[in-house]
């Protein structure tokens, strides 16, 4: 079972329709909509902020999601990830926005107040700064994370489809728990 747990008086709200893996850990203000899946080893701590995962999107194995306090801003910082986009294996999304079908690559790292625009790409490995955007229609990649080239159409193409190989993984994972 994964553990999904309160904190201070807020407690994770999951679709039926979501997979969430065996060995998921869900905290505080967590949102997941339907068909979304959360696989294993991920982490999501709506501690001090929302956390919210959008219909159909993926968050693929050992992911960390977490979100900002309010610190000297005053304002606390959710992580919101939108419909249909996929986050590769062991990324770390930290007060960040993910627009409807928007791609992060395994290993990224993306930092508060960061934004990948919807049909966006975000390279493995990379480390998107602290408010930098990824434009609709590119790809950015490296550490620091800079714009190198538009997506091909197949590219566009792959965010869609993406998104949908991940359902129906997750629906077949449901069958066989």
């Amino acid at each position: 079972m994964p553990i999904i747990k309160a904190f201070q008086g807020k407690s994770p709200s999951i679709h039926p329709t979501a997979f969430i893996a065996e060995n998921a850990v869900l905290v505080g203000n967590v949102t997941i909509h339907a068909s979304a899946s959360i696989w294993y080893n991920c982490v999501l701590r709506g501690d001090v902020a929302p956390i919210v995962i959008g219909e159909g999107s993926n968050i693929q194995d050992g992911t960390v999601i977490h979100v900002a306090s309010q610190g000297l801003t005053g304002m606390a910082k959710p992580t919101v990830v939108g419909k249909n986009c996929t986050v590769g294996h062991m990324a770390l999304l930290h007060a960040c926005t993910l627009e409807d079908e928007a791609f992060v690559g395994m290993q990224a790292c993306l930092l508060d107040g960061s934004v990948v625009q919807a049909q966006a790409m975000l390279g493995a490995g990379s480390l998107l700064t602290g408010k930098k955007i990824v434009p609709t229609g590119f790809l950015w990649a490296g550490r620091p994370a800079k714009q190198l080239r538009e997506l091909t159409p197949e590219e566009v193409a792959f965010l869609a489809y993406s998104a949908e190989h991940y359902q129906a993984l997750a629906t077949a994972s449901k069958l066989t728990s």
